[in-house]
Parts: C-alpha cells; structure tokens; sequence
C-alpha cells in the first residue's frame, strides 16, 4: 500500500504556534479583523438551513465566536476546541461548561457550551459526532491543512457542513516588501493558495466546496501600530524564523520601507487576502451490490 507524503504548506512549528498564543494579551489588537471576518462568515452561514445537534469551532481562540454560534444554533452543544490553554483559560467559563479532555460520540450532544483542548489535525472526538465545523483565522496555523481536512470530515456527520476563513497568499505583502531590504529571510507566512485549498478539499472527500476570496485593506499613520498589529495577528511560528531581534539599523530600514508605501491619502496600507471555504459531507459511495466504498488515508506520523 503506498502511503501518500505529507504536504506541508510551510516549515511551521507547530510548539512555537502554541508558544505564540500562550499569551493572549498580545493579541488582542488584532481582534477587530476577527471579529469583522467572523461577520462576514456568519452572513454565508445564514444562507445555509442547517439544524446541528453538535458545532465544532476548530481554533476557537479566546472564544469570541462560540456565544454567536450558541446564539445562532441555541439547542445546539458547541465545542470551543484550542491547542492553547492560556487561550481557553481567557473564555467566560460562566458561559461555557469547563475545560474538557474529551468530547465522547457515545455522549449524548446537550445545548451549551463545552471547551476542549487539542490539535484540530487530531481532534478529540469520535468519527461522525459533528453536524458543522467553524474555523475563524486558524487554518493558516498548522503546516499540513490536507491533514487538517481529513480530520474535519473524519468528524462530521453525512451532509454536515464545514466553514472556514483563513489568510491567502497577498496578506501582509506590504511587510514582505519592507524586509527585502534587510535580508532574505521569511518574516511572514507563504500562505496557501485559494485553488489548493479547493482540491485539497476534493482529496479528502468533501462535496462541491466553495471557495471564495476578497481582500481587505486596513489602513495606518505610524508604522509601528502597523507592525504591532501584525504581531498580535500571531507572529512568525516558522522553524526557519530569524533568531533575535532586529538590529537598530535594521529597524530603521524596516520603518523606511514601510514609509515608501504610503499612499496618496499619506497613510500605509496593509493587505489582507482572506479565504473563505465551505463543503458538505458527501453520502459514501456504494457498489451495485450495495457495499460502501471507503477512501482510506492513513495518519501520517506526528
């Protein structure tokens, strides 16, 4: 049997991932772009009927989006899962039920909120257990998202539903440019193409996914709230990330780059490419004499 070889979108490392987001008070700058693409995805999502018993939202951070899901879906259990703990530790625990080890298929699904620490490529739930996967700005985390997609469908329930949002390949060009004159090292993530994403989605088994783009420019005065917002995007988790901090000349460079971009209006732009994905759960596909016909993908080694 021939075991297909991982496809790695970048060198991320996944500890310095955890690392990054073990300190959510250096996030909380960046929460309005979150929040306005947490909107964005919730007017696609009313287009859908959908009447999930069970609701996954997969890198739910500091849990902004479980109260409008439990809104939206109010018989519905949702499930905050984060590989953060510090994260998960920041969510309203009056709203939520605790921080779990493991959600059983074999447990009923009851209205509420519960919170559950993990891997989303290795979720802690059993195969068919979830009716919707949200993901909100995680995706472009973890270093194999064919991995990640795999899972998601392992989870869901037949015509279950999978939504997404997470940052393409033009985000944060503008920072990309300014550290050209500094070195060649990578500062930002080579985020995955939209297309990729499309038949990585058609690979793992997903129905007719949809895949949607638009870009979103945040416009600054001072380059350094520029820079500071991109940290509290999350940082660099790459395992080739430059070590240390900038030099003083370096900065300046970096500062001057930045200001060469100003536009007519005199402030800086800062792109964001965001992706927007959705599919269903296809039923399994049957032989004439009624046999189901399973894809079989073995995990690759952590």
């Amino acid at each position: 049997m021939q075991v297909r070889p991982p496809k790695l979108s970048a060198p991320i490392d996944l500890e310095r991932v955890r690392a990054l987001f073990s300190r959510p008070e250096r996030l909380r700058n960046a929460e309005f772009l979150r929040r306005e693409i947490a909107a964005r995805m919730h007017e696609r999502l009313q287009l859908v009927r959908l009447a999930p018993q069970r609701v996954l939202d997969a890198g739910c951070g500091g849990g902004a989006d479980l109260a409008t899901l439990q809104k939206a879906y109010a018989a519905a259990q949702v499930i905050g899962l984060d590989a953060s703990v510090p994260m998960l530790k920041t969510i309203d625990t009056q709203g939520a039920r605790g921080l779990n080890r493991l959600i059983s298929k074999l447990l009923p699904a009851k209205s509420g909120i519960d919170l559950v620490c993990g891997d989303f490529a290795d979720l802690p739930l059993g195969a068919a257990s979830v009716d919707l996967v949200w993901s909100n700005l995680a995706l472009h985390w973890h270093p194999q998202p064919d991995r990640v997609f795999a899972e998601w469908r392992r989870v869901l329930r037949v015509n279950g539903l999978m939504m997404f949002s997470c940052l393409g390949p033009d985000s944060l060009q503008e920072v990309r440019s300014a550290f050209t004159d500094i070195d060649l090292a990578p500062h930002t993530l080579p985020f995955v193409d939209m297309h990729d994403f499309g038949d990585q989605l058609v690979e793992a088994g997903f129905s007719t996914p949809v895949m949607d783009m638009e870009k979103i420019t945040v416009t600054y005065d001072d380059p350094a709230k520029l820079l500071a917002d991109v940290r509290a995007l999350g940082g660099n988790p790459l395992s080739t990330v430059r070590k240390g901090l900038l030099s003083r000349s370096a900065r300046e460079k970096l500062f001057t780059g930045l200001q060469k971009q100003r536009r007519a209006d005199g402030r800086i732009g800062l792109t964001f490419e965001v992706i927007y994905g959705h599919a269903f759960k296809p039923e399994a596909r049957v032989t004439k004499d009624g046999e189901a016909i399973i894809r079989f993908a073995p995990r690759t080694p952590k």
